[in-house]
């Protein structure tokens, strides 16, 4: 049987984490990514689809190619963290369906024939692949700041000019700095948002 996480796992992962917005100078190294997709990648997704894509900008040059898509509250921060992950889709997941869900030898056949389920599919499963990302940066010891406060079309424009790649939503990454969190909103109670059928 599985375990319960202890306190000061839940603390790290839910009770006690927060969205951040500035980090310290401290860089996000190449093995602490690859160890950051090694763990994220575990998360379940419909079919074993596993349609998300990601992007870590770190470059200057890539910042700037990013900029212009930013919504000017979300600048500064974003070009001041470490990392910024474009939690992207591949349109074309599906292709990979023989070999990642060889259950189903009809799987890619059934989303390449149906335009809205693909892409229903690609979107709903990205968004959990970069929640799970999420949760895997603070397993880590990361900070992480998710934000939809940008041009999608900007942003598919500059980092996936041939269409086959879309944008879902940005996470800044990056060693935090509790200076720059505001007051921890409240979250709804369990009678307010949960329905016991």
């Amino acid at each position: 049987m599985t375990q319960a996480l202890d306190s000061t796992a839940l603390d790290q992962l839910f009770l006690a984490a927060r969205t951040y917005n500035k980090f310290t100078t401290e860089p996000v190294s190449d093995d602490l990514l690859k160890q950051l997709y090694d763990l994220y990648k575990w998360g379940p997704t419909s079919m074993n689809t596993q349609p998300g894509r990601v992007v870590f900008v770190r470059s200057v040059e890539g910042k700037e190619r990013l900029k212009p898509a930013l919504m000017p509250n979300n600048v500064e921060k974003t070009m001041a963290a470490p990392v910024v992950a474009i939690v992207a889709f591949d349109s074309t997941f599906y292709e990979h369906m023989p070999t990642q869900f060889p259950a189903n030898p009809g799987a890619r056949d059934m989303f390449a024939n149906n335009a809205g389920l693909s892409a229903e599919t690609a979107s709903r499963n990205s968004a959990l692949q970069g929640a799970y990302l999420i949760m895997a940066a603070r397993a880590l010891g990361l900070a992480a700041g998710p934000m939809s406060g940008f041009n999608p079309a900007a942003v598919n424009e500059a980092f996936f000019p041939d269409g086959r790649l879309k944008v879902n939503f940005l996470i800044n990454l990056g060693w935090g700095d509790p200076s720059g969190n505001r007051p921890r909103g409240p979250r709804l109670a369990f009678e307010d948002s949960v329905v016991m059928a």
